[in-house]
Protein backbone atom coordinates (compact mmCIF):
# COMPACT_ATOMS: atom_id res chain seq x y z
CA UNK A 1 0.00 0.00 0.00
CA UNK A 2 1.06 3.43 -0.57
CA UNK A 3 2.88 5.08 2.21
CA UNK A 4 1.47 8.49 2.70
CA UNK A 5 3.68 9.55 5.50
CA UNK A 6 6.70 8.78 6.73
CA UNK A 7 8.55 9.49 10.28
CA UNK A 8 12.36 8.39 9.87
CA UNK A 9 14.68 8.60 13.16
CA UNK A 10 12.92 11.66 14.87
CA UNK A 11 14.60 12.93 17.51
CA UNK A 12 13.00 16.20 19.89
CA UNK A 13 14.44 17.91 22.76
CA UNK A 14 12.80 20.70 25.38
CA UNK A 15 15.22 22.97 26.53
CA UNK A 16 14.44 23.89 30.11
CA UNK A 17 15.78 25.47 33.14
CA UNK A 18 16.47 22.21 34.47
CA UNK A 19 18.42 21.59 31.21
CA UNK A 20 18.24 19.22 27.73
CA UNK A 21 14.73 16.92 27.88
CA UNK A 22 15.04 14.27 25.51
CA UNK A 23 11.35 14.14 24.76
CA UNK A 24 11.48 11.93 21.10
CA UNK A 25 14.35 9.61 20.41
CA UNK A 26 14.54 8.15 17.06
CA UNK A 27 11.27 7.36 16.32
CA UNK A 28 10.50 5.94 13.05
CA UNK A 29 6.96 4.77 11.53
CA UNK A 30 4.72 4.65 8.44
CA UNK A 31 1.48 5.98 7.98
CA UNK A 32 -0.36 3.97 4.42
CA UNK A 33 -3.24 5.33 2.53
CA UNK A 34 -6.39 4.66 3.55
CA UNK A 35 -5.77 3.17 7.27
CA UNK A 36 -5.81 4.02 10.79
CA UNK A 37 -2.77 3.97 13.15
CA UNK A 38 -2.91 3.82 17.34
CA UNK A 39 -0.43 5.63 19.17
CA UNK A 40 -0.79 4.24 22.54
CA UNK A 41 1.41 4.69 25.84
CA UNK A 42 1.12 6.38 29.24
CA UNK A 43 1.50 10.13 29.86
CA UNK A 44 4.33 11.34 29.11
CA UNK A 45 5.37 8.45 26.60
CA UNK A 46 5.98 11.33 23.62
CA UNK A 47 2.81 10.40 21.86
CA UNK A 48 1.29 14.24 21.45
CA UNK A 49 4.95 15.57 20.85
CA UNK A 50 5.16 13.10 17.72
CA UNK A 51 2.02 14.11 16.49
CA UNK A 52 2.44 17.79 16.97
CA UNK A 53 6.06 18.13 15.31
CA UNK A 54 4.25 16.88 12.37
CA UNK A 55 1.88 19.38 12.53
CA UNK A 56 4.97 22.17 13.22
CA UNK A 57 2.57 23.14 16.31
CA UNK A 58 5.65 22.98 19.08
CA UNK A 59 6.77 25.56 20.85
CA UNK A 60 9.54 27.44 18.98
CA UNK A 61 10.86 28.88 22.06
CA UNK A 62 12.48 25.75 23.79
CA UNK A 63 11.52 22.97 21.27
CA UNK A 64 14.00 21.47 18.66
CA UNK A 65 13.90 18.69 16.02
CA UNK A 66 17.64 17.51 16.67
CA UNK A 67 17.34 14.71 13.94
CA UNK A 68 14.92 12.81 11.75
CA UNK A 69 12.69 13.54 8.64
CA UNK A 70 8.44 14.03 8.86
CA UNK A 71 7.99 13.28 4.69
CA UNK A 72 4.86 13.93 3.20
CA UNK A 73 4.09 13.88 -0.32
CA UNK A 74 8.03 14.10 -0.70
CA UNK A 75 8.73 16.62 0.99
CA UNK A 76 10.12 16.71 4.21
CA UNK A 77 7.90 19.14 7.09
CA UNK A 78 10.78 19.63 9.06
CA UNK A 79 12.08 22.08 6.52
CA UNK A 80 8.93 24.07 5.56
CA UNK A 81 8.99 27.84 6.55
CA UNK A 82 5.57 28.59 8.73
CA UNK A 83 4.15 30.20 6.02
CA UNK A 84 4.46 26.76 3.64
CA UNK A 85 3.06 24.54 6.66
CA UNK A 86 0.07 27.64 6.93
CA UNK A 87 -1.01 25.56 3.23
CA UNK A 88 -0.37 22.46 4.64
CA UNK A 89 -2.12 22.53 7.88
CA UNK A 90 -6.19 22.18 7.61
CA UNK A 91 -5.57 21.35 4.16
CA UNK A 92 -3.87 18.50 3.74
CA UNK A 93 -3.29 17.46 7.66
CA UNK A 94 -5.71 18.24 10.18
CA UNK A 95 -6.11 17.58 13.82
CA UNK A 96 -8.61 16.90 16.50
CA UNK A 97 -7.55 18.00 19.75
CA UNK A 98 -8.31 16.31 23.11
CA UNK A 99 -10.53 18.89 24.30
CA UNK A 100 -13.39 20.34 22.22
CA UNK A 101 -14.18 23.20 24.16
CA UNK A 102 -10.90 24.59 24.30
CA UNK A 103 -10.46 24.01 20.81
CA UNK A 104 -13.74 25.85 19.80
CA UNK A 105 -13.84 29.75 19.95
CA UNK A 106 -16.42 30.59 22.49
CA UNK A 107 -17.11 34.23 20.58
CA UNK A 108 -17.98 32.50 17.38
CA UNK A 109 -20.80 31.16 15.80
CA UNK A 110 -20.46 26.94 14.85
CA UNK A 111 -21.18 27.86 11.46
CA UNK A 112 -18.04 31.02 11.36
CA UNK A 113 -15.68 28.17 12.66
CA UNK A 114 -16.28 25.74 10.21
CA UNK A 115 -16.55 27.85 7.56
CA UNK A 116 -13.46 29.53 8.28
CA UNK A 117 -10.86 27.03 6.61
CA UNK A 118 -12.90 26.63 3.65
CA UNK A 119 -13.00 30.21 2.86
CA UNK A 120 -8.81 30.02 3.75
CA UNK A 121 -7.83 26.80 1.39
CA UNK A 122 -10.51 26.14 -0.75
CA UNK A 123 -11.38 30.01 -1.55
CA UNK A 124 -15.02 29.36 -1.40
CA UNK A 125 -17.81 32.26 -1.49
CA UNK A 126 -19.22 32.91 1.92
CA UNK A 127 -22.23 31.01 0.36
CA UNK A 128 -21.00 27.98 -1.03
CA UNK A 129 -18.65 27.64 2.93
CA UNK A 130 -21.78 27.86 4.21
CA UNK A 131 -23.58 25.34 2.56
CA UNK A 132 -20.18 22.85 3.03
CA UNK A 133 -20.77 24.00 6.86
CA UNK A 134 -24.11 22.34 6.83
CA UNK A 135 -23.17 19.42 4.79
CA UNK A 136 -20.31 18.76 7.04
CA UNK A 137 -22.73 19.43 10.48
CA UNK A 138 -25.13 16.55 8.71
CA UNK A 139 -22.11 14.29 7.96
CA UNK A 140 -20.85 14.27 11.83
CA UNK A 141 -24.77 13.49 13.03
CA UNK A 142 -25.46 16.85 14.17
CA UNK A 143 -29.36 17.42 14.52
CA UNK A 144 -30.85 20.07 12.54
CA UNK A 145 -28.82 21.90 11.40
CA UNK A 146 -29.99 24.93 10.13
CA UNK A 147 -30.84 25.96 13.33
CA UNK A 148 -27.74 24.58 14.81
CA UNK A 149 -25.06 26.12 12.59
CA UNK A 150 -25.64 29.97 14.17
CA UNK A 151 -25.73 28.86 17.57
CA UNK A 152 -22.25 28.94 19.69
CA UNK A 153 -19.77 26.27 21.30
CA UNK A 154 -21.66 26.70 24.77
CA UNK A 155 -25.14 25.68 23.81
CA UNK A 156 -23.57 22.23 22.41
CA UNK A 157 -23.08 19.07 24.85
CA UNK A 158 -19.72 18.16 25.23
CA UNK A 159 -20.29 15.58 22.64
CA UNK A 160 -21.59 17.50 20.34
CA UNK A 161 -18.60 19.87 20.39
CA UNK A 162 -16.31 17.11 19.68
CA UNK A 163 -18.48 16.37 16.44
CA UNK A 164 -18.27 20.02 15.28
CA UNK A 165 -14.56 19.63 16.13
CA UNK A 166 -14.55 16.82 13.67
CA UNK A 167 -16.12 18.39 10.93
CA UNK A 168 -13.93 21.52 11.47
CA UNK A 169 -11.21 18.73 10.55
CA UNK A 170 -12.71 17.15 7.99
CA UNK A 171 -13.54 20.56 5.87
CA UNK A 172 -11.21 20.22 3.31
CA UNK A 173 -11.36 16.88 3.24
CA UNK A 174 -7.48 16.46 4.54
CA UNK A 175 -5.20 13.43 3.66
CA UNK A 176 -4.15 12.81 7.21
CA UNK A 177 -6.38 13.26 10.09
CA UNK A 178 -5.05 13.57 13.57
CA UNK A 179 -7.07 12.49 16.86
CA UNK A 180 -5.32 13.27 19.78
CA UNK A 181 -7.31 11.22 22.48
CA UNK A 182 -10.35 12.87 21.05
CA UNK A 183 -12.56 10.80 23.50
CA UNK A 184 -10.87 11.62 26.95
CA UNK A 185 -13.28 13.98 28.08
CA UNK A 186 -16.61 12.26 27.12
CA UNK A 187 -18.41 9.97 29.10
CA UNK A 188 -18.29 5.75 27.62
CA UNK A 189 -21.68 5.94 25.45
CA UNK A 190 -20.59 9.39 24.01
CA UNK A 191 -17.22 7.72 23.41
CA UNK A 192 -18.89 4.92 21.64
CA UNK A 193 -20.64 7.00 19.16
CA UNK A 194 -17.91 9.40 18.20
CA UNK A 195 -15.13 6.14 17.98
CA UNK A 196 -18.05 4.70 15.52
CA UNK A 197 -18.35 8.40 13.43
CA UNK A 198 -14.88 8.25 12.83
CA UNK A 199 -14.63 4.45 11.50
CA UNK A 200 -17.45 5.44 8.95
CA UNK A 201 -15.87 9.36 8.01
CA UNK A 202 -13.13 7.06 7.20
CA UNK A 203 -14.41 5.57 4.85
CA UNK A 204 -16.33 7.81 3.29
CA UNK A 205 -13.52 10.43 2.73
CA UNK A 206 -10.67 8.05 2.33
CA UNK A 207 -8.62 9.78 5.18
CA UNK A 208 -5.74 8.21 7.01
CA UNK A 209 -5.88 8.61 10.68
CA UNK A 210 -3.26 8.53 13.36
CA UNK A 211 -4.56 8.06 16.58
CA UNK A 212 -3.86 9.39 19.79
CA UNK A 213 -4.97 7.86 23.10
CA UNK A 214 -3.65 5.82 26.61
CA UNK A 215 -6.34 3.54 26.50
CA UNK A 216 -5.65 0.28 24.44
CA UNK A 217 -9.10 -0.65 24.90
CA UNK A 218 -10.64 2.27 23.12
CA UNK A 219 -8.93 1.11 19.51
CA UNK A 220 -9.62 -2.50 19.67
CA UNK A 221 -12.23 -1.48 17.29
CA UNK A 222 -10.83 1.41 15.90
CA UNK A 223 -7.04 0.83 14.54
CA UNK A 224 -5.55 -1.13 11.62
CA UNK A 225 -1.75 -0.81 13.22
CA UNK A 226 -0.53 -0.06 16.68
CA UNK A 227 2.76 1.61 17.68
CA UNK A 228 3.10 1.39 21.79
CA UNK A 229 5.10 4.33 22.57
CA UNK A 230 7.16 4.13 26.20
CA UNK A 231 10.12 6.75 27.13
CA UNK A 232 10.16 9.04 23.45
CA UNK A 233 10.20 5.46 21.99
CA UNK A 234 7.97 3.31 19.92
CA UNK A 235 8.80 0.16 21.95
CA UNK A 236 6.45 -2.35 19.77
CA UNK A 237 4.29 -2.19 16.62
CA UNK A 238 2.16 -4.31 14.47
CA UNK A 239 -1.49 -5.29 13.41
CA UNK A 240 -3.98 -4.66 15.85
CA UNK A 241 -4.39 -8.62 16.00
CA UNK A 242 -0.78 -8.60 16.96
CA UNK A 243 -0.77 -6.51 19.39
CA UNK A 244 -3.68 -7.28 20.98
CA UNK A 245 -3.61 -10.98 20.67
CA UNK A 246 0.57 -11.77 20.96
CA UNK A 247 1.85 -8.79 22.56
CA UNK A 248 5.54 -9.47 23.18
CA UNK A 249 6.55 -6.47 24.82
CA UNK A 250 6.33 -6.45 29.11
CA UNK A 251 4.92 -3.18 28.68
CA UNK A 252 2.36 -3.70 26.36
CA UNK A 253 2.05 -6.32 28.48
CA UNK A 254 1.11 -4.14 31.32
CA UNK A 255 -1.06 -1.46 29.31
CA UNK A 256 -3.06 -4.73 28.73
CA UNK A 257 -3.49 -5.86 32.22
CA UNK A 258 -4.40 -2.47 33.35
CA UNK A 259 -7.39 -2.16 31.67
CA UNK A 260 -10.26 -3.40 34.18
CA UNK A 261 -12.82 -6.13 32.60
CA UNK A 262 -16.27 -6.98 34.27
CA UNK A 263 -14.53 -9.83 36.62
CA UNK A 264 -11.91 -7.30 37.93
CA UNK A 265 -12.80 -6.41 41.49
CA UNK A 266 -12.06 -2.90 42.88
CA UNK A 267 -8.94 -4.47 44.94
CA UNK A 268 -7.59 -5.81 41.61
CA UNK A 269 -6.96 -3.61 39.46
CA UNK A 270 -3.83 -3.99 37.87
CA UNK A 271 -1.51 -0.69 37.61
CA UNK A 272 2.42 -1.04 36.63
CA UNK A 273 4.49 -0.31 39.11
CA UNK A 274 7.18 2.91 39.27
CA UNK A 275 7.30 5.54 37.01
CA UNK A 276 8.48 6.87 33.78
CA UNK A 277 11.93 7.31 33.06
CA UNK A 278 13.59 11.01 33.41
CA UNK A 279 14.20 11.78 30.13
CA UNK A 280 16.42 14.85 31.60
CA UNK A 281 18.55 11.99 31.78
CA UNK A 282 17.92 8.80 29.46
CA UNK A 283 18.71 5.65 30.95
CA UNK A 284 21.81 3.38 29.23
CA UNK A 285 20.01 0.33 29.15
CA UNK A 286 16.13 -0.17 28.14
CA UNK A 287 14.28 2.63 29.77
CA UNK A 288 11.68 -0.25 31.03
CA UNK A 289 13.94 -2.01 32.64
CA UNK A 290 13.75 -0.62 36.09
CA UNK A 291 9.67 -1.14 35.91
CA UNK A 292 9.99 -4.90 33.89
CA UNK A 293 9.31 -8.02 36.45
CA UNK A 294 11.58 -10.02 33.71
CA UNK A 295 14.20 -7.69 33.69
CA UNK A 296 17.72 -9.23 33.16
CA UNK A 297 21.26 -7.78 32.91
CA UNK A 298 21.69 -6.74 29.60
CA UNK A 299 18.26 -4.64 30.00
CA UNK A 300 20.44 -2.67 32.11
CA UNK A 301 23.69 -2.44 30.00
CA UNK A 302 22.37 -1.93 26.35
CA UNK A 303 19.28 -0.71 24.90
CA UNK A 304 16.84 -3.35 22.84
CA UNK A 305 16.80 -3.31 18.87
CA UNK A 306 13.91 -4.27 17.58
CA UNK A 307 13.31 -8.15 17.07
CA UNK A 308 11.27 -9.33 13.91
CA UNK A 309 8.05 -11.19 15.01
CA UNK A 310 6.31 -11.01 11.93
CA UNK A 311 6.51 -8.99 8.82
CA UNK A 312 4.78 -6.77 10.20
CA UNK A 313 5.19 -6.97 13.86
CA UNK A 314 8.08 -5.65 15.58
CA UNK A 315 9.09 -5.38 19.37
CA UNK A 316 12.54 -3.74 21.62
CA UNK A 317 12.61 -6.43 24.37
CA UNK A 318 15.34 -8.66 25.21
CA UNK A 319 12.90 -11.34 25.63
CA UNK A 320 13.12 -12.04 21.94
CA UNK A 321 16.41 -13.05 21.60
CA UNK A 322 17.65 -16.60 21.23
CA UNK A 323 19.73 -16.60 24.52
CA UNK A 324 16.87 -15.31 26.77
CA UNK A 325 14.44 -17.42 28.77
CA UNK A 326 10.96 -18.02 27.41
CA UNK A 327 8.13 -16.14 29.23
CA UNK A 328 4.27 -16.32 28.65
CA UNK A 329 2.43 -13.14 28.64
CA UNK A 330 0.59 -12.67 32.55
CA UNK A 331 -2.71 -14.49 32.85
CA UNK A 332 -4.30 -10.89 32.94
CA UNK A 333 -3.03 -10.53 29.80
CA UNK A 334 -5.06 -13.81 28.36
CA UNK A 335 -7.95 -12.52 30.72
CA UNK A 336 -8.31 -9.11 28.94
CA UNK A 337 -7.79 -10.35 25.51
CA UNK A 338 -11.42 -12.31 25.27
CA UNK A 339 -12.58 -8.20 25.36
CA UNK A 340 -10.61 -8.18 21.75
CA UNK A 341 -12.94 -10.85 20.35
CA UNK A 342 -14.64 -8.25 17.61
CA UNK A 343 -10.53 -8.29 16.07
CA UNK A 344 -11.01 -10.58 13.23
CA UNK A 345 -8.13 -13.10 12.47
CA UNK A 346 -6.25 -13.11 15.77
CA UNK A 347 -2.78 -13.67 15.67
CA UNK A 348 -1.72 -17.19 17.78
CA UNK A 349 1.16 -16.99 19.43
CA UNK A 350 3.27 -19.96 20.42
CA UNK A 351 4.82 -18.61 23.74
CA UNK A 352 5.49 -21.20 27.12
CA UNK A 353 6.80 -20.32 30.52
CA UNK A 354 9.82 -22.13 31.05
CA UNK A 355 11.13 -22.29 34.40
CA UNK A 356 15.08 -20.71 34.32
CA UNK A 357 18.12 -20.02 35.91
CA UNK A 358 18.70 -17.82 32.42
CA UNK A 359 21.27 -15.06 34.28
CA UNK A 360 20.45 -11.68 35.83
CA UNK A 361 16.91 -12.45 35.69
CA UNK A 362 14.75 -12.02 39.16
CA UNK A 363 13.92 -15.61 39.01
CA UNK A 364 16.95 -16.59 38.42
CA UNK A 365 18.51 -14.39 41.21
Amino acid sequence: MEKILQVKDLNISFHTFSGEVKAIRGVSFDLLKGETLAIVGESGSGKSVTTKAIMRLLPEHNSEIKKGEILFNGKDLTKLTDKQMQKIRGHDISMIFQDPMTSLNPTMKIGNQIMEPLVKHQNMSSHAAKERALELLKLVGIPKPEIRINQYPHQFSGGMRQRVVIAIALACNPKVLIADEPTTALDVTIQAQILELMKDLQKKIDTSIIFITHDLGVVANVADRVAVMYGGKIIEIGTADEIFYNPQHPYTWGLISSMPDMETDDDELFSIPGTPPDLLDPPKGDAFAPRNPYVMKIDLEQEPPFFKVSDTHYAATWLLHPDAPKVEPPEAVKRRQSQFSSIAGTASGDVRLEKSNFPGTKEGK
